[in-house]
């Protein structure tokens, strides 16, 4: 895994936690702790760290992995705007495979960005396929959860299948809602 995910990690932990509880998390994991953004690290280095942040929360793996999204969500923003210039959620979700991972792969590479399959279900919703080796589905779920929260909107999420329960790939069923300050004024 690219360093700047561990990056990203930190960041968001040291946002939320304060950067002690990074170090914390780093004695917890065994891991080195010591990540370049362009450097190529074990997808078990992540996978420790998030137990340590489970344990210490006393949060399952999915639960750490979805807050992760969610909460990198602002700092993706603050660090690649050009990305978030889409006019909605939903925009902005549709374009990770062409705009966003594309050009991940330029600025980092080697990086082994996940693939979306997506299409339209018949009532309106996003249907999106998770293809990774990762199984890091929650991730994915908490980047989506991340991106309509910036940009103001309701989601609701379904994750209709899933590797972890044998199915060859993850899908999710993804609805849109209006904006928050929108729903606030119908009310």
């Amino acid at each position: 895994m690219k360093g700047v995910v561990f990056n990203l990690l930190e960041e968001a932990v040291g946002r939320a936690f304060g950067p002690d509880t990074w170090d914390t998390l780093i004695e917890m994991s065994g891991v080195s702790g010591v990540y370049s953004s362009l450097g190529n690290y074990p997808d078990e280095e992540i996978e420790a760290l998030v137990a340590a942040a489970g344990q210490a929360l006393s949060l399952n793996r999915d639960a750490v992995l979805r807050w992760f999204g969610v909460n990198a969500m602002p700092i993706l923003a603050e660090l690649y705007p050009d990305f978030f210039r889409a006019p909605d959620a939903r925009a902005f979700v549709e374009g990770v495979n062409d705009i966003i991972h594309s050009e991940v792969r330029k600025l980092y590479p080697g990086a082994a960005c996940p693939h979306f399959r997506l299409q339209t279900h018949p009532s309106g919703d996003l249907v999106m396929d998770y293809l990774s080796t990762r199984s890091m589905c929650a991730l994915a779920q908490g980047f989506v959860e991340g991106a309509a929260a910036w940009f103001g909107e309701s989601v609701e999420f379904q994750h209709t299948s899933c590797t972890q329960h044998g199915a060859p790939h993850c899908t999710f069923q993804i609805a849109w809602g209006p904006a928050k300050s929108e729903t606030a004024q119908a009310a």
